[in-house]
């Protein structure tokens, strides 16, 4: 029987949360892919075909039918476990909508998926299994076959785009600051397009770096994403300086990386 980080089929069932039929358990987050540490939690996701509640179950909502997700939030030896229950059918759903039939050339095509269903695909994407190896195994390569990186390129140049627009407003009116933090969020979007295109899924701004690090880009190399990200040559005395900076390297990540 497979274990991972203390996570078994007999460690779900003593904690009560083991449904009596499932087709895969898995692990993924922070601590599958090595960059978690002592506080971070178990990402554990059960698919099943089986309604699951429990007095303890929380209710999370999807825009998927069924739309509701159990969660069950376990302590196990001083860490924290959040068990999510996924209906099969939910998984094909959201699968469905990174086909490539999803896509029209349009930047707006990643905006079809909720956050959720994105964090979901990506951890879908380097998750271990407890069991259900040949579950796992065939969808992740559904997933691969999809068109995900795409999905995800599309959406964060979209993003990219309409923060890059507020900039240019904002530097008109006169409103510097506010051009400040806008460029903070469209580089940080234009940068998790890069990465995206690279085959490094992701939306959390804390792994940012780290997915930068796993991607090494050739567009741009991690001093020069670094450099922008900590505002280091940032001049309080004359911010449009960095905010021309950010937002060169921001066009040219956005008419290098294709969708």
């Amino acid at each position: 029987m497979t274990e991972i980080h203390g996570v078994s089929l007999a460690a779900l069932r003593d904690q009560g949360a083991l449904p009596s039929s499932h087709h895969c358990v898995y692990l993924s987050g922070s601590l599958v892919r090595g960059w978690g540490n002592a506080l971070s939690d178990v990402d554990v996701y059960v698919i099943t075909d089986e309604d699951w509640s429990s007095p303890t179950a929380e209710q999370g909502h999807v825009a998927l039918e069924p739309d509701t997700l159990p969660v069950e939030i376990r302590y196990v030896d001083g860490r924290r476990w959040d068990i999510e229950y996924w209906r099969e059918t939910q998984i094909d759903q959201v699968l469905a909508k990174v086909d490539w039939s999803v896509l029209d050339g349009s930047k707006a095509a990643g905006n079809r998926l909720s956050s959720d269903e994105l964090y979901f695909l990506e951890r879908l994407s380097y998750a271990a299994a407890v069991s259900g190896d040949d579950w796992l195994r065939a969808r992740k390569e559904q997933l691969e076959k999809s068109a995900m990186r795409s999905v995800l390129v599309a959406r964060s140049l979209n993003n990219a785009d309409t923060y890059t627009q507020d900039v240019i407003g904002q530097l008109e009116a006169g409103d510097v600051e506010s051009a400040v933090l806008s460029t903070k969020i469209a580089f940080g979007h234009a940068v998790d397009a890069l990465v995206a295109a690279a085959g490094e899924y992701g939306l959390n701004p804390k792994w940012r770096a780290r997915r930068f690090r796993a991607a090494a880009p050739g567009l741009l190399t991690f001093e020069e994403y670094w450099s922008v990200e900590n505002m280091h040559r940032y001049d309080p005395s004359n911010p449009r300086a960095w905010v021309e900076e950010a937002l060169e390297i921001c066009q040219r990540i956005s008419l290098e990386v294709s969708i």
